[in-house]
């Protein structure tokens, strides 16, 4: 008997002189060296990359140039731009350990702002129009400004009641209604009130609607400061001596 070999071919093929095959160059397998190295270069290229990532997250970032547009108007123009607090009360609200909403959100101190540089501005003009002897018809007339209040609430109980309730509604409507701003979850702009019966800020360019923004916030701030004076100078004499030489009385 004869013994039959594995007719299975071989996949090893040898030359004439029994020494394996050279691969041509597109189709030789590279060492495992080869390997290693391009594995080291990915890694190297990998971390380079990296740090240069790094290194421009804490670059400076360049300075924009400044615009004279009226988009770019803040109202803070006077001290550089941004808002003038130096006791840092309108970041009071992120102090950690205090008891919760403890201190208001800038969007509650925004909205008091306007509103009392509003009433600050109506009660400055009504001051000089009853002290210039102004008064509606029919209205009670004080012998003074500071002591018309009680004056008017007394002569004229229903005026002053319906006069109390509309601020009574406005003062729902700037603090609460849109959200609490109190802890800056308003949906609404600060100062807006949805009062535009005339649609002017539709109408408008909206550089000049930014424009009268900051005038009355500017307006409402030096209106504020007067009404702290006439009641200076109301409970102080001499506290305001431009007053005195004005001849106020």
């Amino acid at each position: 008997k004869t013994t039959r070999r594995n007719s299975r071919p071989s996949h090893r093929k040898t030359t004439a002189s029994g020494s394996p095959p050279k691969y041509p160059p597109s189709t030789q397998i590279p060492p495992i060296s080869t390997f290693i190295s391009l594995d080291t270069n990915t890694m190297k290229l990998a971390i380079l990359a990296a740090l240069a990532g790094s290194a421009a997250a804490f670059a400076p970032t360049p300075i924009a140039k400044t615009t004279t547009s009226i988009n770019a108007i803040t109202g803070f123009e006077e001290v550089g731009g941004e808002p003038f607090d130096p006791m840092g009360l309108g970041k009071m609200y992120e102090i950690k350990g205090a008891f919760p909403n403890m201190f208001p959100h800038p969007q509650y101190m925004q909205e008091s702002e306007i509103k009392h540089g509003r009433m600050a501005m109506l009660a400055w003009t009504g001051v000089w129009a009853t002290e210039s002897g102004l008064h509606f018809p029919g209205a009670p007339v004080a012998d003074d400004w500071s002591t018309a209040l009680p004056v008017w609430a007394r002569e004229d109980p229903g005026g002053f009641g319906i006069v109390l309730t509309l601020l009574c509604i406005a003062e729902g409507e700037g603090v609460s209604h849109a959200g609490d701003n109190f802890r800056g979850m308003s949906k609404k702009v600060p100062g807006d009130m949805g009062f535009d019966w005339m649609g002017l800020s539709k109408k408008l360019p909206e550089e000049r609607v930014n424009r009268y923004k900051i005038a009355e916030l500017k307006n409402g701030r030096a209106a504020m400061i007067a009404m702290a004076s006439l009641f200076a100078f109301k409970s102080i004499p001499g506290s305001v001596p431009i007053m005195d030489v004005l001849g106020a009385n």
